[in-house]
């Protein structure tokens, strides 16, 4: 989740709203990588989630990266809730999902080198308290009761919201885990073309990337029940877009759907202030009920932009959403499966060219089967096995273009595809095998 967004003055034409994504425009030699992954922390002694305070807890965590690593605290009341240093920032998932959102860097290898070291920092702080952190989509075993619940208002706010206008928005937001790339373009076109053909293949994402089939202490029939839980969560602001397939679409067409996404909140003076279910077109008006008379910022637009979860999002970049976290090798073949695809324009085009001809329900369907099926799921006489084998191909080509030796983070979905197996099924096999039917060794197999 987003920490408060700031900058900009009070929105004085409705221009600047589509005019606020066209400044994320940047020539290709400016375009970098931004990598996030989220994390479960869990006390080894006892197998339950990381609390928020105490001797073993987030809090001793972030009290150690200030002290021994240089890391600023980020500050919510008297709470601490995030760290910053440089560019990169550590926030907080509602269930105490420690993430870290690194700096835009220039290459893959910067990106995994930056991981190497966020891991090796929170290991050296956290293996003397008995603490150790998860790379898993879903939390395998623990209810709803027993996840922590971090001190930020702008959770609280959503929590009640979510249990109202869908099934599973809690679950999100409190158990499950993602990997996620942040990509830049160079012109309006350019994003039209990178947010379609990151919306067709993120069904092979979430395919590549499954490891969530544990929910609840069992089995849950998908191999990525996290993105199951995407699927019933709340339709007004999540799903494949199919608007952005149709002709005239651009940032006017994308800012006009999130114009038309209920808000949450509107952030003033270090606090959230309820808007749930109000209308940033009111806010625009000035006839916001949270704040009559008021009228927003461009830091209040995008912050409500950061409340829209489709598979692929739009800010002054591109967000790739589909793909459940994983071990540390699968959180740089992330980032490397997008660079490949979206950074070499012979890749794209050749991208788009895969999925151009798939149709609304096609699309729909293959993220409904990844989600089950993982490698062996169909939809529309497509087979994800094939369609991911030929994604892949390409990102392996527009990585070797590149000529930075990038390829070789792609070794774990090319080990997958080999095997027509992803982690799910491994684990899987695992469950049925010599785990005997226990869930209590995946917390070490999936261990960071």
């Amino acid at each position: 989740m987003s920490i408060p967004q700031s900058g900009g003055g009070p929105i004085e034409s409705f221009d600047q709203l589509a005019a606020m994504l066209e400044s994320g425009c940047k020539p290709a030699q400016d375009w970098r990588i931004g990598t996030e992954h989220e994390k479960f922390g869990w006390l080894t002694d006892s197998r339950t989630p990381l609390p928020y305070a105490g001797d073993r807890s987030i809090s001793a965590l972030f009290a150690g990266l200030e002290s021994r690593f240089g890391w600023t605290p980020v500050r919510e009341g008297q709470n601490v809730i995030g760290m910053q240093r440089g560019q990169a920032n550590i926030s907080l998932e509602p269930g105490g999902q420690f993430e870290l959102s690194g700096a835009a860097v220039e290459n893959l290898h910067q990106t995994a080198e930056e991981l190497q070291t966020h891991l090796d920092e929170v290991k050296a702080l956290a293996d003397p308290l008995g603490i150790r952190f998860m790379g898993i989509g879903a939390a395998p075993e623990w209810s709803s009761a027993d996840m922590p619940v971090m001190p930020k208002g702008r959770y609280r706010l959503m929590t009640d919201y979510m249990g109202r206008v869908g099934t599973h928005g809690t679950q999100m937001m409190y158990r499950t885990c993602t990997v996620q790339v942040n990509l830049d373009y160079g012109s309006e076109a350019d994003m039209v073309k990178k947010l379609r053909v990151a919306l067709a293949l993120q069904p092979v994402a979430t395919a590549l990337f499954a490891s969530s089939p544990f929910f609840d202490g069992g089995l849950n029939g998908h191999k990525s029940w996290r993105s199951r839980i995407w699927r019933g969560l709340d339709n007004s602001r999540t799903g494949m877009l199919p608007f952005a397939f149709d002709g005239d679409f651009g940032f006017q067409a994308y800012v006009d759907w999130v114009l038309d996404v209920p808000m949450y909140f509107v952030y003033r003076d270090g606090a959230y202030i309820n808007a749930l279910g109000q209308s940033f077109r009111d806010f625009l008006k000035g006839e916001l009920p949270a704040l009559p008379g008021e009228k927003p910022t461009l830091a209040d637009w995008a912050d409500h932009m950061t409340t829209v979860f489709p598979e692929a999002r739009v800010k002054k970049y591109i967000e790739m959403r589909g793909a459940d976290c994983g071990d540390q090798a699968h959180i740089n073949a992330l980032p490397a499966f997008w660079v490949g695809l979206m950074y070499d324009q012979g890749a794209l085009d050749a991208a788009w060219d895969l999925v151009k001809g798939l149709d609304v329900e096609t699309r729909e369907g293959l993220r409904v089967a990844a989600s089950v099926d993982a490698l062996q799921a169909e939809a529309g006489g497509v087979k994800i096995a094939d369609l991911a084998q030929a994604a892949v191909g390409l990102s392996q080509a527009g990585l070797a273009a590149r000529g930075l030796g990038e390829e070789m983070y792609l070794a774990p979905l090319v080990g997958s595809l080999a095997a027509g197996q992803v982690q799910a099924d491994r684990w899987l096999s695992l469950y049925h095998g010599d785990w005997g039917g226990r869930l209590d060794p995946v917390y070490e197999a999936s261990s960071l």
